[in-house]
């Protein structure tokens, strides 16, 4: 984002924007998505989301002024927006009920392992042949992996896939009144604040507000990604071993620790305590972010799983819509101090860790009986 907002003259405010037209088209197609995925199957909605991605990629890289960026960044998140939804689903046709919620947290870490490598990538590739040319080339990287997931994956018959046709219909009345589906939502929205609110300005913060070069932050952007990816691997463990049936409380404590460890980083003064916090901020939010959708995998039945993943999803794109344009008017107007906005940060994960109190234990045992019993 500093590279473009030099090349286009941006203010912080308006690079905020630009971050968030992304998020605003991604939100509002996760839960369009989740029907997609459950109406076409997984398979068909993978290769359409990523190939739309991957095309407005490399567009990206086009982009001749600021009115130009945006309706990029908006056909892009429409693309996108798909995607969650089937890949999570896809998981719900190939494995067992058992087995679902420890995979469940292997592909979200996926998520913060490619988040801790594409630096280590795209930092040369900037550094060398500017913001455009990276584009172009994850552009490329992604239409290659569409082509290698239709060649592997074409005769593969998921058990439960949604393009075997089937006469059930889902009843969205039953899903939109599900309160535990909208519970999982804040949860999501809460974590994801804090996810996408530093995803997109912590570079920017390193580069403007501490003066550290490119290549020192192609290595400090890591480390928190690689924090998460821990704690998202190690959440299914944990859910599964220390905390079976008592789901609920892993992710209210792990919400909880991710609230007091950013709160260490808004009070901090030097950039060694602040890369610290941040490190165990991303630790346990992933915790808290991983374990609440393998929990979910394992409440609710595979019929209407694409649809309801998509409403919880939701919640987190919405926050990727909101943080970055909110961080970066705070920014703004408190004269390039990002305090209140690590401030602002803290209280969205306290949504979290209170939403997370707020699950009905006989509600849980409920779904968790007719989620089970529907396999």
């Amino acid at each position: 984002m500093s590279y473009i907002g030099t090349d286009f003259n941006l203010s912080t405010t308006t690079l905020g924007v630009v971050s968030s037209a992304f998020f605003f088209s991604y939100a509002l197609m996760q839960i369009p998505g989740g029907w997609l995925t459950d109406k076409f199957g997984t398979k068909k909605t993978i290769l359409f989301a990523i190939s739309i991605w991957s095309v407005f990629t490399i567009f990206t890289g086009f982009a001749w002024s600021l009115v130009s960026l945006l309706f990029i960044r908006i056909l892009f998140g429409i693309g996108e927006g798909a995607f969650p939804s089937a890949s999570l689903k896809q998981i719900s046709e190939s494995v067992s009920y058992e087995k679902r919620s420890g995979y469940t947290s292997g592909i979200v870490s996926s998520n913060y392992i490619g988040a801790a490598i594409a630096p280590l990538l795209i930092a040369p590739i900037m550094a060398n042949f500017g913001w455009r040319s990276t584009f172009h080339v994850m552009g490329i990287l992604g239409i290659v992996f569409v082509i290698s997931y239709f060649l592997i994956l074409r005769n593969v018959h998921y058990k439960n896939d949604s393009t075997i046709k089937s006469k059930t219909k889902i009843d969205w009345s039953s899903v939109l009144k599900n309160r535990l589906i909208w519970q999982f939502f804040v949860v999501v929205f809460g974590l994801s604040m804090v996810t996408k609110g530093l995803d997109s300005w912590m570079p920017t913060y390193l580069l403007q507000a501490r003066h550290i070069n490119l290549a020192g932050i192609a290595w400090l952007v890591p480390l928190p990604s690689l924090a998460a990816g821990l704690g998202a691997i190690l959440s299914g463990w944990i859910m599964s071993k220390l905390f079976n049936h008592r789901e609920k409380w892993l992710i209210a404590l792990a919400s909880l620790l991710a609230t007091v460890f950013m709160y260490g980083m808004y009070s901090s003064k030097s950039l060694s305590a602040i890369i610290t916090f941040e490190i165990a901020t991303y630790f346990f939010k992933s915790i808290a972010f991983s374990s609440s959708f393998a929990f979910f995998a394992i409440l609710i039945s595979k019929k209407a799983y694409g649809s309801s993943v998509g409403i919880v999803n939701f919640g987190g794109q919405l926050a990727g819509f909101i943080a970055p344009l909110l961080i970066g008017y705070l920014v703004q107007i408190f004269g390039g101090s990002y305090s209140v906005a690590f401030l602002f940060l803290v209280f969205a994960a306290g949504i979290a860790f209170v939403a997370a109190l707020t699950f009905n234990n006989k509600a849980l045992i409920k779904n968790r009986q007719a989620a089970s019993k529907a396999e």
